[in-house]
């Protein structure tokens, strides 16, 4: 590997990980913007929920992300691997489910259960700024912990 595709791979983790910092524990819009180009996608699945584009990214982080972060939310990451064109982590996310969380269970009131459950991201980018960002939840562990029906949760 040469020292350029390395130094890349090093700066496409460091932008994840802004774009983390900033949606999940900053709440900081214009920071997560700054890491997305244009025509960016965040989806997660299974329930397909998300935006494309900074506009459709800013409605979704202002309005289903940054008022909707659990208190005590926690990522323990397992394992990244990175190549020149996207990142791959596996993560164990835990938190209490202490408010409703449109952008992960949408319609779903608090149940102020205790829940950690694995997701895997893969994020793909361009030119040093994020594509597209596809995570996927384990629902039916998420669900079955918060003594939710993954049919109700599915279809609210």
């Amino acid at each position: 590997m040469t020292v350029e595709i390395e130094l890349l791979m090093k700066d496409m983790e460091a932008t994840w990980d802004r774009l983390t910092a900033a949606t999940l524990f900053a709440r900081d819009l214009d920071a997560a913007l700054a890491t997305l180009s244009d025509t960016a996608s965040v989806t997660h699945l299974p329930l397909m929920t998300g935006g494309t584009g900074h506009g459709g990214l800013e409605r979704f982080y202002r309005d289903e992300v940054f008022d909707h972060v659990p208190a005590d939310l926690a990522l323990r990451r397992l394992s990244r691997a990175v190549d020149r064109f996207r990142l791959a982590d596996e993560t164990m996310v835990s938190f209490t489910h202490d408010r409703e969380l449109p952008w992960l269970l949408p319609g779903v009131q608090a149940t102020d259960r205790t829940v950690e459950v694995l997701t895997v991201t893969v994020v793909a980018f361009r030119k040093g700024l994020i594509t597209s960002q596809r995570t996927l939840w384990d629902h039916a562990r998420l669900t079955e912990q918060l003594g939710v029906s993954m049919l109700v949760a599915a279809c609210s």
